[in-house]
């Protein structure tokens, strides 16, 4: 490479390494150099694993793709293994001493350094010890099982010298695994379990030594559940990934190198539970600790980790869905800032607006110091344009307000070091916001296409009277509702849209912001006309505002920060926002009391949404401005993209490109989809989208429906879902048992005759059928 231009021409065969591609998986992947120029890569055993969560060890005629001792536990082949090389200036390679089997030994590969790996996925060689540092995915089992083996453990290792890590014999600390003989695809005869001292291999794929180097256990393993000899770990999906190790030293002139207190630590991290761990090591090498680093924040599925000569770390983020282009994918800079850090200020008010006498309560709940220092608090409140008129040193005061005006409650927060930070929010006394209510007859989540939505609308304000008692007009009362096709960005049983919309409301945010008018702050509608062909970059930045908070884009009036937000959270306001862009800000009004007809069709549109919205403007009170207050209730498709519910540890979303949603992929029994907060009412049953390709080796299965758990009340359960060579998805009409009220839905997917993991269908759609209104 020269610039930034590859030369091809120049390019060099260094070493091939053959595979079987009848079947899938494991390919490793990791490459890495040592202190000396030495080359090291790793290579999976290329050996399919749904035949069993165990180990695959499949001696049958035509089942070499099955059986992972014709690569991990042979000693003449190069998958299932890490590799030492030394490149040479010509394009060749020449041996390094020291690797596992001396050069010339019969049915061996001298390019070995260590054997036994099932998906050695990320590898690092530790630049002062020479120690290899890396993570092996394991398998699938659940369980541990007489006649089989253990169950699943991912692995991070560590090899000081060559060796054989046991694979497909041995898992985690050297549990063994029993010599199978295959009966059928279903059954097996169990034999005796395989010795670490001695382990031998007698397959007929295996081209190498029969008998194999004592096996070593593992360095860290851990199982899909609890682990109890390493339980910081967690619990749920595997994929270890391990290094680098860092060393102070090697950043002498580094502009931002990382703290003394890493010194000498390996980093471990993982792309399914999504958290990076520090690994403190004693100066042999033995494990002392395990800790995670940087707890507070999220990482999307890492898949590498680099120190740069700045002392930076880089972390490259797969993102959170398989096989397609994540918007949270991203490379990700890590800079150690030293020094004391500023307190970061949370700030609330009980009451934004409302009437004089006004009574208001501050709050600084959420206020920290990342140094735990002892923290000194100044309020000031402010009438824009009068000057101060109250202060107080308390953490959380209270103040009455007797003029009109529109204040700001500042508060700065000062720790022991003198660094301070402040932040306010506005307050408007001298009016109280109207009530606005809209109440809709049956089911409150669902719309049913072709069925009026009836709704009855209630305002009641202190100074203006009540729509009710006539005293205010229903013509000052604008009501509108639409379907809107694309309303809801993910579809889901609580979708993106919904529930920002739920975040905003439960917040302080419309206290200084109405969806159409301008307040204290500029109308959603209007800020979501400005932003809305922005870029990714703006769309964070918006994001981050919504946390941090700000001023000076649409006038001087503060934005409060809301730190307890996450991002997700603040992602979620903001989808909410940015759906405003194209809706109609003006119109015929409809009656404050009537029904609202879906177009026929519209429920097959997952994305779909009926909104019915109110809004209120008041005449204003003590000279304060009118203000506008809205309520809008949205209801989604019945038709739920199963995908978009929280799904737990086995199960999967993908993203196919012959089908028009996110599949979801159920690979264990009694693995769950929960669809969060559905109203029942009028719900009689509810019809699935399922998939289960025979060509998948899908094993099928049922779905039930539980009420609020996964042992909560059956509602309901499909009839079995077999495999079949049909392309076209199954619908399963299920009927529910009668309920009513909100509650979560859980749907339970169950197999009685799979006790291991593997794919057993995919789900795409969940229909509810909505009675009458």
């Amino acid at each position: 490479m020269q610039g930034d231009v590859i030369h091809l021409d120049s390019k060099k065969i260094i070493l091939e390494v053959p595979t079987q591609r009848l079947q899938c998986c494991h390919t490793g992947g990791s490459i890495a150099f040592d202190s000396k120029g030495n080359l090291y890569l790793s290579t999976g055993d290329n050996s399919n694993p749904f035949a069993s969560g165990y180990a695959p060890i499949d001696e049958r005629p035509d089942r070499m793709p099955w059986d992972a001792q014709k690569s991990s536990g042979n000693t003449n082949d190069l998958r299932g293994k890490i590799i030492r090389i030394h490149p040479e200036p010509d394009g060749s390679y020449t041996i390094p001493d020291g690797n596992l089997f001396p050069k010339g030994t019969p049915k061996t590969r001298p390019e070995i350094y260590t054997m036994g790996h099932r998906n050695p996925y990320r590898i690092s060689v530790d630049s002062h010890t020479g120690f290899v540092y890396w993570g092996d995915v394991g398998p699938d089992a659940n369980v541990d099982s007489v006649g089989r083996g253990p169950r699943g453990y991912d692995e991070i290792n560590q090899a000081r010298t060559a060796g054989n890590y046991g694979w497909p014999y041995f898992v985690g600390n050297n549990q063994a695994y029993y010599k199978v003989t295959w009966i059928d695809s279903a059954h097996v005869t169990a034999g005796a379990q395989f010795d670490p001292a001695h382990p031998v291999n007698r397959s007929p794929n295996n081209t190498g030594l029969n008998d194999l180097p004592p096996a070593r256990g593992a360095y860290i393993w851990y199982p899909y559940a609890p682990s109890t000899d390493f339980p910081i770990v967690g619990t749920g999906g595997r994929a270890a990934e391990a290094g680098p190790v860092f060393y102070r030293s090697d950043f002498r002139n580094a502009a931002r190198p990382f703290p003394q207190y890493y010194d000498g630590k390996l980093f471990i991290y993982e792309f399914m539970r999504h958290w990076i761990m520090a690994v403190t090591m004693d100066s042999k090498g033995d494990l002392v600790s395990i800790e995670q680093f940087m707890p507070s924040a999220k990482f999307s599925a890492p898949i590498e980790m680099e120190f740069a000569p700045s002392g930076d770390m880089y972390i490259l983020e797969y993102g959170t869905a398989w096989f397609q282009g994540n918007d949270d994918a991203r490379l990700v800079k890590v800079e150690y800032n030293a020094g004391n850090r500023k307190p970061i200020v949370a700030v609330a008010v009980d009451r934004p607006t409302g009437a004089l006498p006004m009574r208001v309560k501050l709050s600084s709940a959420g206020t920290l110091d990342l140094d735990e220092d002892s923290l000194r608090y100044a309020w000031t409140i402010s009438r824009v344009g009068g000057g101060t008129v109250a202060r107080s040193s308390q953490a959380n005061p209270s103040f009455t307000l007797t003029r009109p005006g529109t204040y700001t409650a500042s508060l700065t927060v000062t720790d022991a070091h003198g660094a301070q930070s402040t932040a306010s929010v506005p307050i408007a006394a001298g009016n109280e916001p109207a009530v606005v209510d809209v109440d809709l007859v049956g089911n409150k989540t669902f719309f049913v296409p072709g069925v009026p939505v009836r709704y009855a609308v209630r305002v009641a304000d202190r100074e203006d009277g009540s729509l009710q008692s006539g005293s205010i007009p229903a013509s000052r009362v604008n009501v509108t509702a639409q379907y809107l096709k694309e309303g809801s960005p993910s579809g889901g049983a609580m979708t993106v849209f919904e529930r920002g919309r739920r975040l905003i409301e439960g917040s302080d945010c419309l206290s200084c912001h109405q969806l159409n008018r301008k307040s204290i702050g500029p109308a959603y509608a209007d800020v979501a006309r400005r932003y809305k062909d922005s870029t990714a970059r703006v769309t964070g930045r918006l994001v981050r505002k919504i946390r941090e908070g700000g001023s000076g884009v649409w006038g001087n009036v503060a934005m409060p920060a809301h730190p307890a937000l996450t991002d997700e959270q603040a992602s979620a306001m903001l989808a909410y926002i940015m759906s405003l862009a194209d809706r109609p800000t003006s119109g015929p009004s409809l009656p404050v009391r009537g029904s609202y007809v879906p177009p026929a069709g519209s429920g097959d549109a997952p994305k779909g949404a009926v909104v019915v919205r109110a809004a209120y403007t008041d005449r204003g009170a003590n000279g304060m401005p009118a203000i506008t207050k809205e309520k809008e209730i949205v209801l989604q498709s019945p038709t739920v993209v199963v995908a978009n519910g929280e799904l737990s540890d086995g199960v999967s979303k993908q993203a196919v490109e012959q089908l028009p949603v996110e599949i979801t992929v159920v690979n264990r029994p009694g693995s769950t989809v929960t669809l969060k907060q559905i109203d029942l009412t009028g719900i009689g049953a509810v019809t699935f989208a399922a998939v289960a390709p025979a060509q998948y080796n899908a094993k099928g299965g049922k779905i039930e429906v539980h009420l609020d758990s996964p042992t909560g009340a059956l509602l309901g359960e499909t009839e079995s879902i077999r495999p079949t060579t049909d392309q076209m998805p199954l619908r399963l009409r299920t009927v529910l048992r009668p309920t009513t009220g909100v509650h979560d839905v859980y749907l339970v997917f169950r197999n009685p005759g799979v006790t291991e993991d593997g794919f057993l269908f995919g789900l795409l759609t969940a229909t509810f059928e909505v009675a009458s209104r």
